[in-house]
């Protein structure tokens, strides 16, 4: 029957980045590993092995708490390349048996199911087969969970069902009995804000949640998500949904040492060339900057943007930063920084300006196209050189870095 069907199957790698740096280092296996950002106190955890799991340690605790909770963890500086290298691998393992439909992220992925892959012993077979081929391709300390559902945001929710090492299946004919062993912030697109939103609304379980009618939906999420979550909690395909790129950019928690305002504007000058090149290589165009930097001796954040004709090279870019800057508070400490390039079109849709100046472009596309040929760094603005250790690549659950453009 069509309700014993599964059309799509969710791969989800268990602790991911702990996982590769065990795979590397076998001497890691079997104890508590956790990824940083920066072997330093003050920064958060932004993966934790198994074993560190059963410790209390996950995404998000803090490292001196982390140290409190096991003595004896080992704390691991994130490192991109390998992540991109072994993630590489995985889509080339799962594709062993199946076409990837979409990279979700550097540890997640789905796969549309066809014909008879959809009956449930093909689709559960098809599973297994997807864990083995990691193992034998990819690495045999890497574990994923697999999800089997009828649309793919159900199958995400399957894949976080059993972990680590799992296979789930969700029937259309037993979605509710599995829902309501959950808690809606245990399904993707429901954090803390949704969530107390929720709440006002009278939604504190999935008994509660499963009753909204689909008006209820649209009203509890402000619009069509709403709609969308109401059809996929019942089993139901959506079609994909094509999403525009609204903004690019970079943020970067400071070292110790780099916490005054001028070495912050160095670091935050780096971030600024990260994204220009990510701009060009996506071929986008953008007409303002944001600025956002968080203090450790105050509690409000300073953000402000400028705005200007659209453009895509460094030049004019550090040029509004440089405005950006001067309106940073004087004597604050700064411990976060970021730059968002927003207002993006397109190169087909850039509208050509008289008052541009076409050497600036030429000179960053320059810059570019020397850095791809010779290496990473081979030649940088010469501010850049005394920052080149500072801000290093960070690696982010939901994007997969280029590493042609996200090293400079």
């Amino acid at each position: 029957m069509i309700r014993d069907r599964v059309q799509w199957l969710f791969v989800d790698l268990n602790s991911y980045f702990a996982s590769v740096e065990q795979q590397i280092n076998p001497k890691l296996r079997g104890r508590p590993v956790a990824v940083v950002p920066m072997l330093a106190d003050t920064t958060s955890c932004i993966a934790a092995s198994h074993e560190a799991k059963l410790l209390g340690i996950k995404t998000g605790t803090r490292v001196a708490e982390a140290k409190r909770l096991c003595p004896e963890i080992t704390l691991i500086a994130g490192d991109h390349s390998k992540y991109i290298e072994y993630h590489e691998k995985i889509v080339r393992a799962v594709e062993k048996c199946l076409p990837i439909t979409a990279v979700q992220s550097i540890d997640e992925m789905a796969c549309k199911l066809m014909g008879k892959e959809q009956e449930i012993p093909n689709a559960t077979q098809l599973g297994h087969q997807v864990k083995q081929s990691i193992l034998k391709n990819a690495g045999d300390y890497l574990r994923c969970s697999v999800g089997l559902a009828p649309n793919r945001f159900l199958a995400k929710v399957a894949s976080d069902f059993q972990k680590p090492d799992g296979l789930t299946v969700f029937r259309k004919s037993e979605l509710r009995e599995k829902l309501l062993t959950l808690k809606p912030r245990d399904l993707p697109g429901i954090g803390a804000q949704m969530e107390k939103r929720l709440m006002l609304l009278g939604v504190r379980d999935m008994t509660k949640l499963l009753s909204l009618t689909i008006e209820e939906m649209r009203q509890a999420w402000g619009g069509i998500n709403g709609e969308y979550m109401f059809q996929w909690l019942r089993g139901e395909q959506t079609e994909d949904r094509q999403t525009n790129r609204r903004s690019i950019g970079h943020s970067h928690v400071l070292a110790p040492e780099m916490r005054e305002k001028e070495k912050a504007f160095l670091v935050t000058q780096k971030l600024l060339h990260k994204s220009a090149a990510r701009l060009r290589k996506e071929n986008f165009w953008c007409s303002r900057l944001s600025l956002s930097i968080s203090f450790s001796d105050r509690d409000e954040n300073f953000q402000e943007n400028i705005s200007f004709l659209e453009c895509r090279d460094d030049i004019t870019l550090l040029e509004a930063l440089r405005e950006l800057w001067r309106t940073v508070p004087r004597f604050a400490t700064p411990l976060k920084t970021g730059v968002v390039l927003e207002g993006l079109v397109s190169d087909e849709n850039h509208t050509l300006s008289l008052f541009a100046n076409p050497r600036r472009e030429k000179l960053s596309e320059a810059l570019d196209g020397i850095n791809a040929r010779f290496g990473k760094g081979t030649l940088n603005f010469a501010s850049q050189q005394a920052i080149s250790g500072a801000a290093p690549t960070r690696i982010a659950f939901t994007n997969i870095p280029d590493i042609e453009t996200e090293i400079l």
